[in-house]
């Protein structure tokens, strides 16, 4: 089965419930294999068998449930959509808001005011009052409460009832019983004779405010992703035909050449062709230095210019940029759910049924007990109001929006929700130590000259000869040669002598470089203390290389694969957490030992083949322990797949690494720390949210039917559960955002990115 994957926008969710019955409804086409939805995205990824069923007839089953979908909207739709969204709430709120106050100030203020009392009664006698409180009440549940219809009764007929439904059926009893007392008192018994209009007012104005000031809310968790999608300019500067030409960025097309002037933002993706500068690319990888770029160099689409003009040729554009790559991949991380939402939507599923069920249950249990028709709807309409599972829908997404959007503004990039959850259970970091730990590059380290020779003569010499070398060790000689600026002569004869070492003529003379042994065949005799200056080098990691000229050593050479900057921040931070570390490495254990030694790590694992990772990280699993691999994403994609959480170390441009549930975009290794570090408290902020949902839920509901008023006399008012269930959403909602200014490990190591 060829699968293929569908995003659409969905209108019309109000709670965790709606997201159930969406995944329900979408789960049961014929066709459809997976199916998750977002209650804070407002989105839902689906996976389908395009010979099965199509696009619209998904989007059409889920239009005929009750909910509006369409292809999913750009960024920019979205955020206009909820801007309107944002506006009709807060017309409604104000219409509310302002009827309810006169509406409570005219029921309640009697009680308050004797004076007040007195000056009503002058003016109009009570049953007048109660209906200008009907006056007041019916605009605000028929017109700024209009929502709770118009999504809560169609939800009902479907017997799918949610949200709104639960808010309807609260206020429309208390409306309808209070009208009917209004109008024929004489059907209910003296004491049963209350009208509830203000606390209609109340709810609804309650209401609305949570809705008003969540949905707002919502909107500061995506600012990550608007941030990172304002970094796109709107034109590039393009020649062609040898006439440059300003054009929009959407018509740049691969292999054009495209200009960047000072200051400018890099348009798309390219390489750079003539001209170089250092640019500003903190706010795609989290590397707060701007960053040298030249002839040959990736540059990246959104970064910052520096002061230096360049001209390159574009090679990714539109989505396959780097910075569309990162959208998607955090649009896709907020989508989708760590294994524990899955149960908290099946349980949310039943809530609204359940609530429904107790709240008849109580009307039946009160009016049986003796108590007044009054006393049952009170209790009916607190136990709807109080049951919203709103917070349950939102406690898991909202946590992994904020969560995936901090990480993106650090170069921490999170493929999918689960790895939030796998995360929190990690306890052993096996780092791989080539590129993760280590530059990957081996350099020339140290070099001690003898005989009475020169520093760059014997550099020049050396990398003469190297020059003709494929060794990594030879390419160090070479590379510190050129930074150094050194005129390298030509040599001549040269012969590679496979473990030894290699060995050639320059200006005439033999130049001959390798380990001891070779020395020692060659006949050239290494002084005690040159001996033991190089077993010293060796200690400490390096790969020690003497230098003969003409039969006498000139030279001791040593390389070494430098350890990255901040490497041991990194590990001083993951150990700091509390978590096991191992370094992994094909090394031979004295230089393991010495870099691990240098890096504060404790466990080594040397002379590890490729291909023998994987089986270094079940043997880890084996033990019981949960492991997380931190590797490069390209050589390690076995290992980085076996273990609880894998993740992949870029270096900039590499945010399409399939392997990996984390991307590191600047190779940084403290960002390792941080990363799971995030990943741990956006996990524990999503146990803290359900926490408090399922209590909330738990607790209150019951006391909304009445469990305490037979002991304590202790009624919850329908008012009071309105607040309840806004405020409860509110804690979620403001308890995710906090994610946004945590503190993160290694963060006081790290300047924070620009």
């Amino acid at each position: 089965m060829a699968e293929a994957r569908i995003e659409l926008s969905v209108e019309g969710m109000s709670c965790a419930s709606c997201v159930a019955r969406v995944e329900r409804i979408a789960g049961r086409l014929p066709g459809v294999t997976e199916a998750s939805v977002s209650l804070a995205t407002e989105r839902a990824t689906i996976a389908y068998d395009p010979a099965q069923v199509s696009p619209a007839a998904i989007a059409e089953a889920l239009t005929r449930g009750g909910f509006r979908a369409s292809p999913r909207k750009s960024d920019e739709e979205a955020a206009a959509g909820r801007d309107r969204e944002l506006s009709d709430l807060w017309r409604d709120l104000v219409i509310a808001a302002t009827l309810t106050i006169p509406l409570v100030l005219v029921a309640m203020g009697p009680m308050l005011w004797p004076a007040l009392a007195d000056a009503m009664a002058a003016l109009a006698p009570e049953r007048a009052w109660l209906w200008v409180e009907w006056a007041l009440a019916t605009p605000v549940l028929g017109w700024a409460g209009r929502r709770f219809f118009i999504h809560g009764l169609p939800a009902l007929r479907r017997l799918a009832p949610e949200m709104n439904t639960l808010v309807m059926l609260g206020t429309s009893a208390a409306w309808c019983y209070s009208t009917t007392v209004l109008i024929a008192p004489g059907l209910f018994p003296e004491g049963a004779r209350g009208v509830y209009f203000e606390a209609i007012g109340v709810i609804i104005t309650l209401v609305l405010v949570g809705r008003y000031l969540e949905l707002k809310s919502r909107g500061r968790a995506s600012q990550a992703i608007q941030r990172l999608m304002a970094l796109q300019v709107p034109t590039a500067r393009v020649e062609r035909d040898g006439v440059v030409s300003e054009v929009a960025v959407e018509e740049v097309r691969p292999g054009e050449r495209v200009l960047v002037r000072p200051g400018e933002r890099v348009p798309v993706d390219g390489e750079v062709v003539e001209g170089s500068s250092y640019i500003d690319e903190s706010m795609v990888t989290g590397e707060p230095v701007p960053v040298g770029r030249g002839a040959g160099d990736e540059v990246i689409g959104g970064t910052i210019n520096g002061s230096g003009a360049f001209s390159f040729r574009a090679t990714r554009v539109g989505g396959d940029t780097v910075l569309g790559q990162i959208v998607r991949m955090v649009e896709g991380a907020q989508a989708s759910k760590p294994p524990i939402q899955s149960l908290v939507d099946r349980v949310a599923g039943v809530v609204v049924w359940g609530a429904i069920f107790l709240a008849l249950s109580a009307v039946v249990l009160w009016t049986a007990l003796g108590f007044g028709i009054d006393h049952a709807l009170v209790v009916a309409a607190a136990v709807l109001l109080i049951a919203c599972p709103c917070a349950m829908g939102l406690a898991t997404p909202m946590a992994i929006m904020v969560g995936t959007g901090r990480g993106a503004e650090q170069g921490i990039l999170f493929r999918r929700g689960a790895a939030f959850q796998a995360s929190a259970g990690i306890d052993t970091v096996v780092l791989d130590k080539t590129g993760t730990l280590t530059e990957g590059r081996p350099a020339l380290t140290e070099l001690v000259p003898r005989g009475g020779w020169q520093y760059d003569e014997v550099l020049a010499r050396a990398a003469a000869v190297e020059a003709h070398s494929e060794h990594p060790l030879g390419e160090a000689v070479v590379a510190a040669a050129r930074e150094r600026g050194l005129a390298v002569p030509a040599a001549e004869g040269v012969e590679a002598v496979a473990g030894f070492g290699i060995r050639g003529r320059v200006a005439g003379a033999d130049v001959a470089i390798g380990a001891r042994r070779y020395m020692e065949t060659l006949g050239a005799a290494i002084e005690p203390d040159q001996a033991e200056q190089a077993d010293a080098l060796a200690r400490r990691g390096r790969t020690p290389m003497y230098v003969a000229i003409d039969g006498r050593i000139a030279g001791l050479m040593a390389v070494a694969d430098p350890i990255k900057e901040g490497a041991k921040d990194a590990v001083v931070a993951l150990q700091g957490m509390g978590l096991r570390t191992v370094m992994l490495t094909g090394d031979d254990r004295a230089t393991a030992e010495a870099v691990a030694a240098e890096l504060a790590i404790r466990e080594v694992r040397a002379e590890v083949l490729p291909a023998d990772k994987e089986t270094a990280i079940s043997d880890l699993q084996a033990e019981g322990r949960h492991v997380a691999f931190v590797g490069d994403g390209i050589n390690d994609a076995p290992a980085l797949a076996r273990a609880d959480v894998g993740v992949a170390v870029g270096t900039g441009t590499d945010v399409a690494i399939e392997a990996g549930d984390v991307v590191i975009m600047a190779g940084d290794p403290r960002s390792v720390a941080r990363g799971l570090g995030l990943a741990r408290q956006t996990f524990r902020t999503i146990r803290q949210n359900l926490f408090w949902a399922f209590v909330y839920n738990v607790t209150l509901m019951p006391v909304a039917a009445g469990a305490l008023y037979p002991f304590f006399g202790v009624l919850l008012s329908p008012m009071m559960a309105a607040g309840a269930m806004s405020l409860s959403s509110l804690l979620v909602v403001t308890n995710s955002l906090r994610l946004r200014h945590t503190a993160l490990p290694a963060q006081e190591a790290l300047p924070s990115p620009a």
